[in-house]
């Protein structure tokens, strides 16, 4: 059983993504395999944490990836680069720092 559902995991598409506080504020890296869900849940502070605790709420970045491990291997690679780099991803498809989780729909 925890076989089929590992191999479920990783057959799944994944999403890594950057929300923010404002432009240049509070930046949070993270990966789900449901952004839209995710996303509401942050926004409604259903999970208590970072994000509620520092208001990052805003979607202002994402990629998309045909299997959640490696959306996963990614987000881990993102949260280690310097703040300037995340700053400059996030500007390099969103350089007004708009919210886009209407691209989502």
């Amino acid at each position: 059983m925890l076989r089929a559902c590992w191999h479920d995991l990783r057959m799944r598409q994944g999403y890594v993504y950057i929300l923010a506080s404002q432009r240049n504020g509070t930046l949070y890296t993270g990966v789900t395999s449901d952004l839209p869900r995710r996303l509401y849940e942050h926004q409604n502070n259903l999970t208590p944490g970072f994000t509620s605790r520092y208001g990052v709420k805003t979607l202002v970045w994402f990629e998309i990836h045909d299997l959640v491990v490696d959306a996963i291997r990614r987000e881990k690679t993102i949260k280690k680069w310097r703040r300037a780099w995340k700053l400059n991803l996030i500007e390099s498809v969103n350089p007004d720092w708009e919210d886009i989780s209407a691209w989502l729909l």
